[in-house]
């Protein structure tokens, strides 16, 4: 989808996605010391709200100037300061280093999605944390939501093949697909998401 389609499924003015934080950036970084974080591709911000809550110094960024302005209105209700950039993270280069940078359900054809995390593990500092959340590839088959496209749909093998050969150097500490329950009107159905955590070594 493009920016103008996400514009337009961010104008409801009831939130597209719930406010609460994705349940795997919540069991993923508790215990990590808050720091600077970077949300990529952050839609109307709830994960970068709920990092900010939590003492985080968050820049998110999206390229959807509708999304993000729900994101800040919501931040502003919340009493929470975050730096919300409009950008395209297929192109954007983060100038600065961040303690934590996430990329939940990031869905691009395999080269641009190559691009994008490669820029995002760029912007890792020496010692932080990447955490990259998606639909898997077997969603399309065993799992319920998420883009129906095989194409840009990936794998946890995929996200670490992504990594190779950078000039920065990464620890995988988790590299699997993860279950997360799904409400639905015929009852609770399981999706499948590919999860990679991986902390910069050098």
């Amino acid at each position: 989808m493009n920016r103008e389609d996400w514009d337009d499924r961010y104008a409801a003015e009831e939130l597209l996605w719930r406010a609460a934080p994705n349940r795997f950036l919540v069991e993923e970084t508790e215990h990590l010391e808050p720091g600077r974080a970077l949300d990529l591709a952050c839609g109307e911000g709830r994960n970068a709200l709920w990092l900010a809550e939590r003492g985080w110094t968050v820049t998110g960024v999206d390229f959807s100037p509708v999304g993000l302005a729900k994101a800040r209105r919501l931040g502003d209700e919340r009493g929470v300061v975050v730096e919300w950039i409009v950008a395209d993270v297929r192109e954007w280069q983060p100038q600065d280093a961040f303690d934590l940078v996430v990329a939940f359900y990031l869905h691009l054809p395999a080269d641009q999605r190559r691009r994008a995390h490669r820029n995002a593990a760029g912007a890792v500092a020496l010692g932080g944390t990447l955490l990259v959340v998606g639909h898997d590839l077997t969603n399309l088959t065993e799992g319920t939501g998420g883009p129906q496209d095989p194409a840009v749909l990936f794998t946890p093998a995929d996200v670490v093949d992504d990594l190779a050969g950078l000039e920065v150097a990464f620890d995988v500490e988790r590299a699997e697909r993860v279950r997360r329950p799904v409400t639905t009107d015929h009852g609770e159905i399981e999706a499948i998401d590919a999860l990679v955590r991986a902390v910069r070594s050098s």
